[in-house]
């Protein structure tokens, strides 16, 4: 059986990450409190975060506005939104 962890964005017990997925104490904290699928959703939103706003992972405040955006989509807030983004027809 998988471990698992009770997920801070679904409230639930859900599949545990398997290793920290940031250095430090945030990892810990993250891979403790946050399920596989919240942090795969989390990426994915990151990534086009990343590819519509232009972001350049160099610049510090570019860095920070990730962090803070990540923070609010793990718990359940509003975040910004890749506006040239279509999501795929199903």
């Amino acid at each position: 059986m998988s471990n698992t962890v009770f997920c801070r964005k679904y409230q639930q017990d859900m599949e545990a990450l398997p290793f920290p997925p940031l250095p430090g104490q945030k990892g810990q904290d993250i891979q403790g409190n946050v399920s596989k699928q919240a942090w795969e959703e989390w990426q994915a939103l990151q990534t086009r975060l990343i590819n519509e706003k232009h972001l350049n992972m160099l610049d510090p405040d570019s860095r920070a506005y990730l962090m803070e955006q990540m923070e609010r989509f793990l718990d359940n807030q509003e975040t910004d939104r890749a506006e040239g983004y279509v999501p795929p027809e199903a």
